[in-house]
């Protein structure tokens, strides 16, 4: 493929990039930064800022962190102040970033692919208990977060890390973010192409790379040769999504444009069919059009979303293949609808090699390290070493024995870690909150757990899938917009005239079946407290209403609105 290592200042003249011609795009012509985030980059790339926590940071402590590095470019290695605690979420739009900043650190690990050795899972267990007060939450990208974590510790935290082949490099910034892939790649009985070998070609070219560490703002990567669709490609900035080519056979169908926040849109296809040896290819030739014709001007319209938008497929794929790739696309065909309307691989299934993999489900992603500790030596003592986590905050052991799945299941549910989870544990999710987040407004992680408790004893025989997912702010890491019930932090006033925490409420949104973003209801805010009370009316009517077969996106689609408050 084309040159794409190309630096700002020696990038060659190209043709204006549409109507656009004030976004700050280098293809145009557009190097100088035009806001704070642009300048702090090109001041430094954010790559270099490990060299100063190594040498500096880690010896002379917090106090000693350059503001540029703090709230910028140590994002490059997955390192995130988190909120100082005691600050209400009223304070969250109102303070200092200062003020918010606590002196300690989320650090996010990658897991590209969702792939994990139980020498890497034990290896994560005990740098949360050494170093990070025990916290382990499971991202819905795959991920595992610390929090509590002291810069002196960073030198000793990579060493283990790297030592078993993980990594923190670009876990966060505006850079190539972890790899989504399906957990069950290469053992999955259904699977129409292993998307491994494209992640891992991905990676090596990608990641860590000064030719793309410099993006508009986050590049989000999804590769699944499941006919599940267990990665929500829909949502991704681009995604190779695993289909049979009436001609060619199995290879993927190329996504882009997918992002959810405050302006949500759902990828587009290119029409393109590319084969697994090309993935890579075709993913740097992206993520190239990005760097350089990527909107910098305003930090709201960064993503590559806005570009997809304003371009469409057509003219995205023309400059893919004639400026980037040089040379055209095979024409393919659209992923087939999933059977199912879980992705999460939750529960027993069997392999192609005749033994099982077991899906089980933490709550709402929080775990502690010894519990990962825990987990590590049960997939080894049934015959296991290795381990996955999912873009929907569970996880999964392979290659069990048949004789030795039920001591394996019941070992986890003695760990409250369920292959056999309620609806509700199964299909419920929550960003950090406020408990660790600058951005939040409201407390999730415990409330979607309460949340799971309590519907579970009101609600014991429900058993229809839906999705509960719990953000703290408008910023959607938890995909609300595309749950059945999607639950955005906000405060709101009571019934006594106070305010108090609470959420406004979407209903209705999905992937996979028929995606689309949930309905909101005009004037539908919810209390915190009203919560538990709220969705067991929306879901008794939900049962009451329903037509034979349909699920509650399409009810929520078409009921009354007094049956939806």
């Amino acid at each position: 493929m084309a040159d794409t290592s190309k630096q700002p200042a020696s990038a060659p003249a190209r043709r204006k990039a549409g109507r656009h011609r004030g976004e700050g795009q280098w293809a145009a012509g557009h190097f100088t930064p035009l806001n704070g985030n642009e300048q702090t980059k090109k001041d430094d790339d954010g790559l270099n800022v490990r060299t100063r926590i190594e040498t500096i940071y880690a010896h002379r402590g917090f106090e000693s962190i350059d503001p540029a590095d703090l709230r910028g470019r140590m994002r490059w290695w997955g390192l995130y102040t988190q909120r100082r605690p005691g600050i209400s979420g009223g304070k969250t739009a109102i303070l200092e970033p200062e003020e918010l900043d606590d002196e300690y650190f989320m650090l996010r690990v990658r897991i590209d692919g969702g792939q994990l050795t139980t020498q890497q899972l034990r290896t994560i267990g005990e740098i949360s208990q050494e170093f990070a007060r025990g916290t382990a939450d499971i991202t819905d990208r795959q991920n595992v977060q610390f929090h509590w974590i002291r810069i002196e510790d960073m030198p000793e935290i990579w060493r283990r890390l790297e030592g078993v082949g993980l990594s923190t490099t670009e876990a966060c910034g505006d850079t190539p973010r972890v790899i989504l892939g399906s957990p069950v790649a290469g053992i999955a009985a259904d699977e129409i192409i292993d998307g491994t070998p494209a992640i891992d070609e991905i990676h090596r070219r990608v990641i860590g790379n000064p030719a793309y560490s410099n993006l508009p703002r986050k590049f989000k990567t999804a590769v699944s040769g499941s006919p599940l669709l267990d990665v929500a490609h829909e949502i991704n900035d681009v995604a190779f999504v695993g289909v049979h080519h009436p001609e060619l056979g199995p290879g993927f169908d190329v996504w882009v444009g997918g992002g959810l926040s405050t302006n949500p849109k759902l990828g587009v296809r290119l029409g393109a069919w590319v084969p697994r040896e090309e993935v890579a290819d075709v993913h740097e030739g992206i993520v190239s059009i990005f760097r350089d014709y990527g909107y910098r001007r305003l930090r709201t319209r960064a993503r590559i979303k806005f570009l997809v938008a304003d371009w469409g497929p057509e003219k995205f794929r023309q400059v893919l293949e004639d400026e980037y790739l040089l040379r055209k696309m095979a024409d393919g065909p659209a992923p087939e609808t999933p059977a199912e309307q879980w992705r999460d691989h939750i529960g027993v299934h069997e392999q192609r090699d005749g033994a099982y993999y077991v899906g089980f489900a933490p709550r709402v992603g929080r775990v502690d390290g010894g519990t990962l500790s825990k987990i590590a030596d049960l997939a080894e003592s049934h015959g296991s070493g290795r381990v996955r986590t999912t873009a929907e905050q569970k996880m999964i052991i392979l290659d069990v024995a048949g004789d030795q799945v039920d001591s394996l299941t019941d070992s986890l549910e003695a760990l409250d870690l369920t292959a056999r989870p309620s609806v509700f544990r199964r299909g419920t999710m929550a960003c950090t909150g406020i408990e660790f987040c600058k951005l939040a407004i409201v407390e999730t992680k415990a409330r979607g757990s309460s949340l799971i408790d309590e519907l579970e004893h009101r609600l014991p025989d429900f058993d229809e899938p839906v999705t509960i997912n719990v953000n703290g702010c408008p910023n959607s890491c938890a995909r609300i917009q595309v749950a059945d019930i999607g639950l955005k932090g906000q405060l709101v006033t009571d019934s006594d005239g106070e305010q108090v925490e609470g959420y406004q409420v979407h209903l209705g949104g999905s992937l996979g079946l028929e995606p689309g973003f949930g309905r909101k209801v005009r004037g539908l805010k919810v209390t915190a407290t009203e919560l538990p009370d709220y969705i067991e009316r929306v879901l008794l009517n939900f049962q009451e209403q329903r037509e034979d077969g349909e699920r509650f996106a399409q009810w929520a689609a078409r009921a009354e609105e007094g049956a939806l408050k």
